[in-house]
């Protein structure tokens, strides 16, 4: 089966393209772009197309490889030895799988999500070279080597926060989600909003992209962003005359919170949008 998008999902034929060569190469598919893109939701909507399970590793800067794969609780081994608990003659019982480990022991091939690689440390992506490559590991503390049953179609998400090792990225297959065009978005939004006003789509959308033009904006707003600011002019019933008047005329646009999320890029419109009427 063939990932083409979904009917809540618009995939571009590049990004069509990448999901499909990576299932084939049996790659992991290491997919870049701005926050706000779709990168964690691509995941998502690929084990539904699959008809499987998606196992989720979020990333965060405390994060070690180790824990991908498992843990071992020696605090909780101590304490049931002190209490004289019998499991603590099996140390199986104090061997926590890893995201890992339930996606290589899953009883059908699944999809492992490994979300915003970039946030932990530099060696992190390095220290997972073998057991992606090879798709095994060996457990210590047991004695024991855990092969996966199926290889897991594995999508990695970064925005870029950190460079990531040449020889992690030869391991995967790349692809960089380009921000949607205007007509891109218009189909994006006709996904998730089917009735909505066309004519206020389009004033939308013309404020929207003018706002990513400005220069100097310190955090451009994304898709996401796009769709909660529209739901929210369309429950306050905002007619696209007033929404194109208040562009014209240099004010911000209502709502404004919902698109800019510092007050650097709110001060810096409403300097424009006051020079604007000078």
């Amino acid at each position: 089966m063939k990932f083409t998008g979904t009917d809540s999902y618009i995939a571009n034929k590049d990004l069509q393209l990448a999901v499909n060569a990576a299932i084939i190469l049996e790659k992991p598919l290491l997919i870049k772009g701005e926050p706000g893109t779709g990168k964690t939701m691509l995941a998502e909507e690929l084990a539904k197309v699959l008809g499987t399970d998606l196992i989720q590793w979020h990333i965060k800067s405390t994060t070690k490889a180790q824990q991908g794969l498992y843990e071992y609780d020696a605090v909780s081994r101590l304490r049931d030895s002190q209490l004289g608990d019998k499991k603590v003659y099996d140390i199986a019982n104090y061997i926590i799988k890893g995201k890992m480990w339930q996606a290589f022991t899953a009883e059908k091939r699944v999809v492992l999500l490994i979300d915003e690689i970039d946030k932990a440390d530099i060696e992190f992506p390095n220290d997972l070279l073998l057991e992606l490559d090879k798709m095994e590991f060996y457990v210590n503390e047991t004695r024991e080597r855990i092969v996966a049953k199926q290889r897991p179609i594995v999508i990695i998400t970064s925005n870029n926060e950190k460079e990531l090792p040449d020889a992690f990225l030869r391991r995967c297959f790349f692809h960089y989600i380009q921000f949607p065009t205007v007509d891109e978005m218009q189909s994006i939004i006709d996904v998730h909003y089917p009735n909505v006003k066309q004519k206020l789509v389009k004033q939308a959308l013309e404020v929207f992209f003018a706002t990513r033009d400005v220069n100097g904006l310190k955090k451009k707003p994304s898709t996401s962003e796009l769709l909660d600011w529209l739901k929210l002019l369309m429950v306050e019933d905002i007619s696209p005359e007033y929404l194109h008047d208040k562009h014209s005329k240099g004010g911000l646009m209502p709502m404004f919170g919902a698109l800019l999320k510092n007050e650097q890029d709110v001060s810096l419109l409403e300097k424009l949008a006051f020079m604007s009427r000078r």
